[in-house]
């Protein structure tokens, strides 16, 4: 572009051709003199100044022979500009850029300006300014930026979800975003966040209608759309970690309108998913790491409480068991001294378990079935069983399984629940031990009973140490059961319901996951 009010200075057909070029460019383009005189402006300026008339380079639309600093609202600006055209009088940069805000009632708005030096036979005689919208580029920018500073601090999970479904809404406008994980127990894909989809029902009908993009993402790895640009467009993009399949980020639209504002969505999006996965194991990790300091710290105190505990335990016994010996003749006194050994042996048992708590043996882990251990432990209980008249039906995994176990704790584990559905289920009825292979290569295994249902505010605490509603319970046996699975990378779950009763999940990883 010259430095006079003619387009270009060439012959024939091409200077009207020139100008129809930089007319049709979508930003605007303007030159200058050294005095900074407006020498040129294409016709993207009239659009610019009438769409942004609060900007700082917004001026009349006959700009022709007018300064450029008179467009400029303040002295930083000013600065900014008469620093970039020294530089480039002086040939010591090739361009100049910078970004400024350009605000409206509706929006804030980003501009890049852009500035380059005109050349002639005498060297530098004027420069080419140009200004180009990169809106949607710096909201995407700026979301991965805030996403990665905000997650970086979440350790709560929940606060995990809120921040990334506020960063989606503010990087796209949307109608709706959904984050759902799959369970740690069950592998079953659930909603843990959602905003918006006012007119989708409740969740469950929301995942039933959502399921097939989360399968399918997950499946390939890919992102799936649904919709078309222009309309509603939902967007699913998967959530992935090196340890496997975390969950699946949705988001719907109506702002998106062409193929680059889709791929630039995609992108920002894969890498949002990309901050939230690292983001939801780091807070997995701070809370397991929590809940076994937790631990650590009651086993302690625990057996600590137990050593004190056993001496005075043995010499009360001693007594008691001497005194019988001395008053055999008197049933009052034989009387009271039997409920004093009968308390002695339950206190005994709760010191004992309170040390194999406190002090738990090293967990050695090695390749194992875990179905070999419920047939050793099942053929060792089947007098139990007939004691309450029980049936058990089992049910296999159609393929063997091996995981990392350490075979001795992990039948104790087995053990407890086993015997704690004996003691709930009624006499006579079927106990249901149905076992199968995770789609990660893991093993689950649940114990059901059909007894009385835990009562709802009760299931809460059924983990918690010293809690137990059964009488005689020391409250440690589902603690020491939870600590290790813990310690075995797995898990352990109860849920009850008065139609299906009681039933406990342990759940195993694979190999190699371990």
């Amino acid at each position: 572009m010259p430095s006079s009010s003619d387009s270009v200075t060439v012959t024939g057909e091409r200077p009207a051709l020139a100008r129809r070029v930089l007319d049709a460019l979508p930003l605007t383009i303007y030159s200058i003199d050294l005095d900074g005189r407006i020498t040129a402006a294409n016709s993207s300026w009239s659009r610019f100044a009438e769409e942004n008339g609060a900007c700082e380079l917004a001026v009349e639309t006959d700009v022709i022979g007018s300064s450029i600093f008179d467009a400029v609202a303040d002295d930083a600006s000013r600065t900014q500009i008469e620093r970039a055209m020294e530089l480039l009088r002086d040939e010591r940069v090739p361009t100049v850029r910078w970004e400024f805000p350009c605000s409206s009632p509706d929006e804030e708005r980003i501009f890049l300006m852009h500035i380059s030096a005109l050349r002639g036979p005498a060297g530098v005689d004027g420069y080419v300014f140009s200004t180009v919208d990169i809106s949607a580029s710096h909201r995407s920018r700026e979301a991965l930026i805030e996403t990665g500073i905000a997650l970086s601090h979440a350790i709560d999970v929940a606060r995990v979800y809120e921040e990334v479904s506020r960063q989606v809404r503010r990087a796209f406008p949307s109608t709706g975003v959904v984050i759902a994980v799959a369970d740690d127990d069950t592998a079953e894909i659930r909603i843990v966040h959602r905003w918006g989809f006012a007119g989708a029902g409740p969740s469950a009908a929301l995942e039933a209608h959502l399921m097939p993009n989360w399968l399918e993402a997950l499946a390939d790895g890919h992102i799936v759309r649904r919709g078309d640009m222009g309309g509603e467009l939902e967007i699913t993009v998967p959530l992935t970690s090196a340890e496997g399949v975390l969950g699946a980020i949705t988001l719907t639209t109506e702002s998106i309108r062409t193929e680059q504002e889709l791929e630039e969505a995609e992108r920002v999006l894969s890498v949002i998913a990309a901050q939230t996965a690292v983001a939801i194991e780091r807070a997995w990790l701070v809370r397991r790491v929590e809940h076994k300091r937790r631990l650590e710290a009651i086993g302690e105190v625990a057996a600590g409480v137990a050593h004190e505990l056993r001496n005075p335990l043995f010499g009360i016994s001693s007594a008691a068991q001497l005194l019988r010996f001395r008053a055999r003749e008197d049933p009052v006194v034989e009387k009271n001294v039997t409920r004093i050994l009968r308390e002695v042996d339950r206190l005994n048992r709760m010191v004992t378990s309170l040390l194999d708590f406190g002090r738990p043996a090293s967990v050695h882990l090695a390749p194992g079935d875990p179905e070999a251990l419920w047939d050793e432990l099942l053929d060792l209980e089947r007098e139990r069983l007939a004691q309450h008249r029980l049936s058990l039906r089992r049910a296999r995994p159609e393929h063997g399984v091996r995981c990392l176990i350490d075979a001795e704790q992990l039948k104790q584990v087995y053990l407890n629940i086993l015997v704690n559905a004996v003691d709930a289920a009624p006499e006579g009825s079927e106990l249901s031990l149905v076992s199968s292979v995770l789609p990660n290569g893991g093993w689950r295994c649940r114990l059901t009973n059909g007894g009385p249902a835990i009562p709802p505010e009760v299931l809460p605490h059924v983990f918690e140490f010293f809690y137990s509603t059964k009488p005689g319970g020391t409250g440690i046996g589902l603690a020491l059961c939870q600590r290790i699975m813990d310690e075995h990378g797995g898990s352990i779950f109860i849920d009850s319901a008065p139609e299906t009763g009681t039933s406990v999940t342990l759940a195993l990883p694979p190999t190699a996951a371990t």
